[in-house]
């Protein structure tokens, strides 16, 4: 006998590090669960990085694996194969302000000492800036060694803090997540903001599953929202072990 689904309960999903290993392919595992989860309840996915990046992670049925998909925190929304909702941090700042900011990063990173420096240091995201001082063209071996050398040296963090001084009155957040860089983005615009678009819904239940749900982490905020259900997870393969037990029993 087939369950009807409870169209009143929606489970949201950070990707990297949740449904996929950090920067990795979603596994045959975790878009089989996805697909049964689908059955039962509402889903999304809300992820900091752009949606091309949540397609190639995903792949490329990303729109019909869930019923939402919020990209930069939501600020990129798509309801099914529906774009619904669109905000761009230049509007916000405008470009007097972002050329300070980037020039300001540009320097910074010309002066850390850190093991690698590749390219693409900045990354200009229709909702947000994401800032990588090693450079987003490293390799998986220096995405590791960046990662563990930051966990020493907290580069990152020191980074956030003269950022925070230099730009107080910009009214922007800062949010470290993955291993290799953080995102820039006007206060009230963290994962929180994909809320926004699920309220009218009314669902007497919203999930969210997310990996960085410490102070500091791109997940904290929704994870700690008193509109949602946290669940902190460490890995794809808890992510499956928590909804088996939740949801797929």
């Amino acid at each position: 006998m087939t369950e009807t689904r409870n169209n009143k309960i929606i489970a949201l999903f950070d990707i990297d590090g949740t449904l996929t290993p950090s920067r990795g392919l979603a596994s045959k595992e975790i878009v089989d669960i996805l697909a049964k989860l689908k059955q039962r309840v509402v889903v999304g996915f809300v992820g900091g990085s752009d949606f091309d990046k949540q397609k190639e992670q995903m792949g490329d049925d990303v729109l019909n694996m869930c019923d939402y998909s919020f990209s930069e925190n939501g600020l990129v929304a798509y309801k099914g194969d529906t774009l619904i909702h669109r905000a761009s941090i230049k509007d916000f700042l405008g470009e007097d302000k972002i050329k300070e900011f980037v020039n300001f990063c540009l320097h910074y990173i010309a002066d850390l000492e850190i093991p690698q420096k590749r390219g693409t240091f900045i990354e200009f995201r229709s909702g947000l800036i994401n800032i990588c001082p090693v450079g987003r063209n490293c390799s998986q071996e220096e995405r590791i060694n960046f990662n563990t050398y930051d966990n020493e040296h907290h580069v990152r963090e020191a980074f956030v803090s003269a950022l925070e001084e230099k730009f107080e009155s910009f009214g922007l957040k800062y949010s470290i997540g993955g291993q290799i860089s953080f995102d820039v983005f006007p206060i009230g615009w963290d994962k929180t903001y994909c809320l926004n678009h699920i309220r009218d819904e009314q669902f007497e239940e919203i999930h969210f599953f997310g990996d960085k749900t410490y102070p500091g982490g791109n997940d904290y905020e929704i994870y700690s929202s008193e509109e949602t259900i946290g669940h902190s997870v460490t890995c794809p393969e808890d992510t499956i072990a928590i909804l088996n037990e939740l949801f797929l029993q």
